[in-house]
């Protein structure tokens, strides 16, 4: 087995004492366990999901590892089991919910390896509310550092008390000059993206601020963020992301059930691929034809990044810490 990446002992402090990879080993099961009789308990079925798969997901955000296949052409590796777990729902399999491995290409860093482990469940008659309580429940379950009383921000209320500035009714020109003055490295940049501005302003100059030693729940999305997240009657998106300190712990919302809803957003991603010179992707006509049975239910669905929690569980400083092979070492 390849030795940790990190060999400095004070640097990995977790289980009582220095941090070794046969005790990242014996954590990842312990928390793997937790997991499983959370959902158990909760009347949750356990399900599996294809790693690979015919279509990919609709985010222009993604970046996904395609492979050619001389049977079935493009297949691509799937970056959440989202959409076939909605299949799922849609044929009346109650509230569900799954470990698996998920794939994002060029994502590496402290906090990121291109192969990581998700936890995604979907709650049947939930909003997105109601899972959050379950979410940080679960989150300070497996890492006892952190409470589940999480503090709950609006998305504009976390910008206007870090940044001064409204994401959602200020001119895109505002953000850009709140973003020169507050990120020198953008000054030179022509940040005209107003997703992608909101995206660096949250990551860059807003998320470090929150608290480390709890978690900050943010609300209240811009629609043009909903991912496929119910818009409210306040124009907003019922999505919510978990932080400890900067760091994204889980991403959740209440589920859009509506099929031309969905290939309408999957049709605005496809226009923004295209604007950005990124290759096309097919939408996943299967679950749309699953939404069109209109079978599908009231629920919400959370994705937890499973090595993020484990990272905070047991002191480690980077993702590669608590992997057995991180991609370097593949």
């Amino acid at each position: 087995m390849p030795a940790p990446r990190n060999s400095n002992p004070s640097a990995l402090e977790g289980l009582g004492g220095v941090l070794t990879q046969l005790d990242a080993l014996r954590g990842r099961a312990a928390l793997l366990t937790q997991v499983r009789a959370f959902f158990v308990a909760r009347g949750y079925l356990e399900v599996e999901t294809p790693v690979l798969g015919r279509s990919g997901a609709a985010d222009a955000q993604l970046a996904q590892f395609a492979l050619s296949d001389p049977v079935f052409g493009s297949l691509y590796l799937q970056t959440s089991p989202e959409y076939a777990m909605k299949r799922l729902l849609a044929s009346g399999s109650g509230s569900i919910f799954q470990i698996t491995k998920a794939f994002r290409q060029g994502e590496v860093g402290r906090f990121h390896n291109p192969e990581f482990t998700l936890v995604e469940w979907y709650g049947v008659g939930y909003d997105h509310l109601r899972l959050i309580d379950e979410a940080c429940t679960l989150i300070a379950r497996l890492a006892p550092s952190l409470t589940p009383e999480a503090r709950l921000v609006s998305f504009r209320q976390a910008f206007r008390d870090r940044l001064g500035v409204d994401p959602i009714d200020d001119p895109t020109g505002l953000l850009q000059e709140c973003a020169h003055a507050c990120l020198p490295s953008t000054r030179e940049l022509v940040l005209d993206d107003r997703d992608a501005l909101l995206d660096l302003l949250m990551s860059q100059a807003v998320a470090p601020h929150f608290p480390t030693d709890a978690m900050t729940v943010i609300t209240d999305y811009p629609a043009s963020q909903a991912a496929l997240a119910r818009i409210n009657s306040q124009g907003l998106a019922d999505r919510f992301e978990i932080y400890c300190g900067a760091l994204e712990l889980a991403n959740g919302f209440h589920e859009e059930a509506n099929r031309d809803e969905y290939a309408a957003r999957f049709a605005a991603e496809a226009r923004k691929r295209h604007a950005r010179g990124l290759p096309a992707i097919a939408q996943d006509e299967r679950l749309l034809a699953a939404l069109a049975q209109g079978d599908f239910p009231e629920c919400a669905g959370c994705a937890l990044g499973f090595d993020r929690v484990l990272m905070r569980a047991l002191g480690a400083v980077h993702i590669n810490d608590v992997l057995a092979f991180p991609i370097e070492q593949t």
